[in-house]
């Protein structure tokens, strides 16, 4: 089982900038690739950006330029650097972590951009 905490979310203007957090724990040996969606309200969740073990990174065309993810091993924490937020950026986002037969969730944390 792994286990992931987000945190990070918060209210911010148009503009402005936040990193979230995602820490793992559990059996992440099984882990290859980890990442961040989003759920905007009322509408379906997206990916955001995903890393890879190898530090391969991608990223949804709307966030490129502006959003920023990366990994600290040693650590177990998968970070996104959120610069340039505008208030289409708001939602719920969500860490994940994939292993060859699963994905595994976490509770998600609050991101609203409004003036």
């Amino acid at each position: 089982q792994v286990q992931l905490v987000e945190s990070g979310g918060d209210l911010v203007q148009p503009g402005g900038s936040l990193t979230l957090s995602c820490a793992a724990s559990g059996n992440l040996s099984v882990i290859t690739t980890m990442g961040w969606y989003r759920q905007p309200p009322g509408n379906q969740r997206e990916l955001v950006a995903t890393i890879s073990r190898r530090g391969t990174t991608a990223y949804l065309d709307s966030v490129k330029g502006r959003f920023t993810i990366s990994r600290d091993n040693a650590k177990n924490t998968v970070y996104l650097q959120l610069n340039g937020l505008n208030p289409e950026d708001t939602a719920v986002y969500y860490c994940i972590a994939r292993s060859l037969v699963r994905a595994y969730w976490g509770q998600g944390t609050q991101v609203t951009v409004s003036s």
